[in-house]
């Protein structure tokens, strides 16, 4: 494993509430993988033999339902984990991972983490910590789909990657806007017709950019009751 990796791996959200001496071995059998945009990471189904954590790129969390359909659960980037809920427990993960973009990634198997628990049990409440992130995470995302219109989600979805409070700035787009559509729960089309209802608040999509013309306040629009559109 390179030495870039390792240090992101030890500050993840995974192993960063954990003590170095418990770092040191779990990361001593740990592999660091590149996948290719596109590639499967592992299936739905599968069992849990690994727990993985984002060292470079996008990594995206699917579900493919009895019709075909998909639904993107989640997306992770750099210092971010996933599969460790399910990989303590012994079963098989319930969704697929995807390289989103080309990906760097640590595999630590759950199997040496497992070990390691059942000798010091006080790690499983560090190792925990993750997971509880993850539940965190995902209330939020509900939240989003319940109180914010389609525009609000698009506009907190760009705020996420931008450090400006006020202003002008320029965010570009992490990922393909099909994916940002499925993270935000909408059909692709809807998200088109978000970036155009964004227009009126500032903000101006070109290709995999976005100009936001005042951070502050496609913030306070965000804030804003949806249902003031309707009074308006």
């Amino acid at each position: 494993m390179t030495p870039d990796a390792d240090r992101i791996a030890r500050k993840s959200l995974l192993l960063g509430n954990v003590p170095k001496p418990a770092q040191d071995l779990i990361l001593a059998s740990a592999r660091d993988r590149a996948f290719d945009r596109g590639a499967t990471i592992f299936l739905q189904g599968e069992e849990a033999s690994a727990v993985y954590v984002v060292i470079e790129g996008w990594v995206k969390l699917y579900r493919v339902a009895p019709n075909g359909s998909e639904a993107v659960v989640s997306v992770f980037t750099r210092g971010d984990s996933f599969g460790e809920a399910v990989a303590f427990t012994g079963g098989s993960y319930p969704v697929s991972a995807e390289a989103a973009t080309d990906v760097m990634l640590v595999r630590i198997e759950t199997a040496e983490m497992l070990r390691l628990i059942e000798r010091q049990p006080g790690l499983a409440v560090s190792l925990l910590a993750a997971t509880f992130a993850h539940l965190h995470r995902l209330v939020g995302q509900i939240e989003q789909l319940k109180a914010r219109s389609g525009a609000q989600r698009v506009a907190e979805f760009l705020l996420e990657h931008v450090n400006e409070e006020r202003g002008p700035c320029a965010v570009v787009l992490p990922y393909d806007k099909v994916l940002i559509a499925g993270r935000l729960g909408m059909k692709p089309e809807s998200l088109s017709r978000a970036f155009a209802r964004l227009r009126e608040k500032g903000v101006q999509v070109r290709q995999s950019v976005a100009e936001i013309e005042d951070v502050a306040a496609l913030r306070d629009y965000v804030e804003e009751d949806p249902g003031l559109s309707w009074s308006r």
